[in-house]
């Protein structure tokens, strides 16, 4: 059989799919760097330090590494086909049609429920300067401010994202370098106190055994939930083919200095036991520093962070609900373009159902974080896989010189994939295990049911949405 072309064989829907190339270099490198910096480290990082101690900093050393896999697995895929839908659309092409859906959906899921989860991070860092305003209440005003936001065109997004994650960069850089100078010259309050043996001192660096420093792999992998956001802004950029690998080749160094370092740093200045769940170590490390109002300016960072985090949300879900639009698998008016050719109509839905955290934080504000965390995981952690074994069935289509070589390779090939592959599904048993992240294994099986009554309603009432997909053109020519 004679090679076809990818167009040929899958008919997909437009690369551009009406949306404007409107983000540039320049925004893409900061919108990747904001995407590793996010509520995961400034607000979940408390509970984890109260669990592990010093010894987190090697849980977010160790995920770093898988994280980096699986982001250069993707950018295998991404300069093989820069598209709006990106994970979804490899699974389509190379895990089959339900895959595809089942991918799209729960992508969606998963940045509606970090959207829930940023809201709700924002409203409780509002309690520093308010601490009588209702949790709720704030939830819901940051929710509508970056809802009215997000109908902007994508080049003032794009802008928007470039300022907060600034921001988020300049004060953790600054933080480091305030901490590096209390720890060398000791000035300060806290000048006395802070020293590097603060890592081993209470307890040593595994003050609560081996086995508490693995659990809490679950709140870290959380942490860097976002870092694929750049395959959402693929459709996007004005030139993919450079961007985003560039973009994913400073992911290590954004790890080492942004999370490894900034937790080094605030270990050193604070014994591990004085940090409390619930509560930014951040903000807490450099109240005792003593700075003149470092501790309302820190807290404004993070709040910065948690509405950076969920304006990616509303910009991602929106893209993705309009690719199932678009292919079917969704219903037809969420494809609109409004005249600044943003998805109007699938940012709204997001945006409505963003707000069951509005009401989770009237009903359980004190556990809303939580529960909301732990379903994002899973989400997340079904997205990674997705993305590894695409391009595991990518390279084996390649080297079989059925598609063509990607044009940025990942190092190892397919061996560190299987690898981070077994570490997701480790880290799935760990959420297993604890009882207040179990609850998303709870949720979960509820909703792959409802994707496989819907996948089986859409079979019926729309055959054309499922079938025909592109894997079973792949399977044929590979030899299946």
């Amino acid at each position: 059989m004679a090679q076809q072309s990818y167009d040929e064989v899958t008919d997909p829907v437009p690369d551009e799919e009406g949306y404007e190339r409107g983000l540039n270099s320049r925004q893409i490198q900061m919108i990747a760097i904001g995407g590793a910096i996010g509520t995961g480290l400034f607000l979940g990082a408390g509970t984890a330090i109260s669990k592990a101690g010093p010894s987190l900093i090697l849980s977010y050393a160790v995920a770093g590494v898988v994280i980096f896999v699986i982001m250069r697995a993707l950018g295998e895929l991404l300069t093989y086909r820069p598209v709006a839908g990106s994970f979804a659309e490899y699974a389509r092409e190379f895990l089959g049609p339900f895959a595809g859906f089942v991918t799209g959906w729960t992508y969606w899921l998963f940045w509606v429920v970090t959207g829930m989860a940023e809201t709700t991070a924002a409203a409780v860092y509002v309690r520093f300067w308010a601490p009588g305003c209702p949790q709720w209440l704030s939830a819901l005003v940051f929710l509508l401010l970056l809802y009215a936001a997000n109908l902007i065109s994508v080049k003032l997004f794009g802008e928007i994202e470039f300022w907060f994650s600034m921001v988020k960069v300049t004060a953790i850089i600054g933080m480091i370098l305030i901490g590096i100078g209390v720890l060398t010259i000791g000035f300060s309050d806290a000048g006395d106190t802070a020293s590097i043996t603060n890592l081993w001192d209470d307890g040593g660096f595994f003050p609560k055994g081996v086995g508490a420093t693995v659990m809490t792999l679950q709140i870290v992998m959380f942490a860097y939930l976002g870092v694929e956001l750049v395959g959402v802004t693929a459709g996007e950029s004005e030139n993919p083919q450079k961007t985003l690998p560039r973009a994913i080749n400073t992911l290590p160094w954004r790890i080492v200095l942004f999370y490894v370092g900034a937790l080094t740093i605030i270990l050193s200045l604070v014994p591990w036991t004085e940090f409390q769940p619930g509560v930014s170590p951040f903000v807490a490390a450099f109240g005792k520093v003593g700075i003149p109002a470092a501790a309302g300016i820190i807290n404004f960072v993070v709040l910065t962070a948690a509405l950076s985090s969920c304006n990616s949300g509303m910009y991602s879900t929106g893209r993705m609900l309009r690719d199932l639009a678009l292919r079917g698998q969704a219903p037809g008016r969420l494809t609109a373009l409004n005249r600044n050719r943003t998805p109007a109509v699938a940012i709204t839905l997001s945006c409505l159902l963003m707000g069951v955290g509005v009401v989770l934080n009237y009903l359980v504000p004190a556990r809303a974080f939580e529960y909301i965390t732990s379903v994002a995981t899973v989400c997340g952690l079904w997205t990674w896989s997705v993305i590894l074994l695409s391009q595991i069935r990518y390279r084996t289509a390649w080297k079989r010189g059925h598609l063509p070589p990607p044009s940025f390779r990942a190092p190892g090939g397919a061996g560190p994939s299987w690898i981070a592959l077994a570490f997701l599904a480790m880290v799935v048993v760990l959420i297993a295990l604890d009882e207040e992240a179990r609850i998303a294994l709870y949720v979960f099986p509820a909703w792959a049911l409802a994707l496989v009554v819907g996948y089986r309603v859409l079979s019926r009432r729309n055959p054309a949405a499922v079938h025909g997909a592109p894997h079973q053109h792949l399977h044929a020519r590979n030899g299946g």
